[in-house]
């Protein structure tokens, strides 16, 4: 059994700006583990996108996709798949408002196309997409970003009971199954895991956090989080710059 779970965001939160781990938070990741404490990467990015993280840390349990992918102990929980009805009616949607849609699974992803909005996307996330706008229709898709600046609530309101989005930057919007969230995750995780009755801990900074801080005991944001995300935070913690996480664990007597 283990002492306590704790749910790590990574951008804006594990990660500093340069999209790197900070040694002291690999630090205290590897003390958590000394303590029995189990470190879970919760995230909006999909697995293959931060392998790299899993291994630079060990860490073996990933909410990705926003929740649409689960696994824990290096095992695949379960995955939320978009059907292909509802990728085709999105699609045209998007298409017809002019805004590219990027397609997920835990593998791989393409570009239905390329603007100065996806070039600056994915250069900060260090990706080289693939335009192919067709590809959803014959692969496995999990999640979806959808390029646009200020248009969630129309999203929201036109899918509803088909798709759930969130912004969780300034250029896209995070798309899921409806219902779907890191929250959602999360308990899928504890359900199937047999991780019941374990004290939860969180880490983020973003909107997409919100519903994540929501389920867990305890949620910690980030000094650089968005203001919406602090008003949930059971404490607010240095930034992601300033070895946020290792002091935000010493807050709560997680690692020495």
């Amino acid at each position: 059994m283990y002492q306590a779970i704790v749910f790590f965001d990574l951008d804006g939160t594990l990660f500093d700006n340069q999209k790197e781990l900070l040694p002291s938070s690999l630090s205290a990741i590897d003390e958590l583990r000394e303590t029995n404490i189990l470190p879970v990467i919760s995230t909006g990015r999909n697995i293959f996108e931060v392998q790299y993280v899993l291994n630079e840390t060990g860490i073996d349990s990933i909410i990705s996709a926003n929740g649409s992918y689960v696994v824990y102990a290096g095992s695949k929980l379960f995955a939320e798949e978009l059907s292909k009805t509802d990728l085709a009616e999105i699609t045209d949607y998007a298409n017809a408002q002019g805004d590219p849609v990027a397609y997920f699974n835990s593998h791989e992803f393409r570009l239905s196309q390329q603007t100065d909005v996806t070039k600056e996307n994915y250069k900060l996330l260090r990706l080289n997409p693939i335009v192919d706008d067709d590809w959803y229709k014959t692969h496995e898709v999990n999640f979806l970003n959808i390029f646009n600046s200020n248009k969630e609530e129309q999203y929201n309101a036109h899918f509803k009971g088909k798709f759930s989005l969130v912004r969780n930057n300034p250029r896209c919007l995070d798309t899921m199954k409806y219902g779907v969230s890191k929250q959602t995750g999360i308990q899928q995780m504890i359900k199937y895991a047999g991780l019941e009755g374990i004290k939860t801990y969180a880490f983020g900074d973003q909107l997409n956090d919100l519903q994540m801080f929501d389920q867990v005991d305890v949620p910690i944001v980030m000094e650089n989080g968005n203001p919406e995300a602090k008003k949930k935070a059971a404490y607010v913690t240095t930034s992601n710059e300033n070895d946020g996480i290792a002091n935000g664990l010493r807050h709560f007597g997680l690692i020495r």
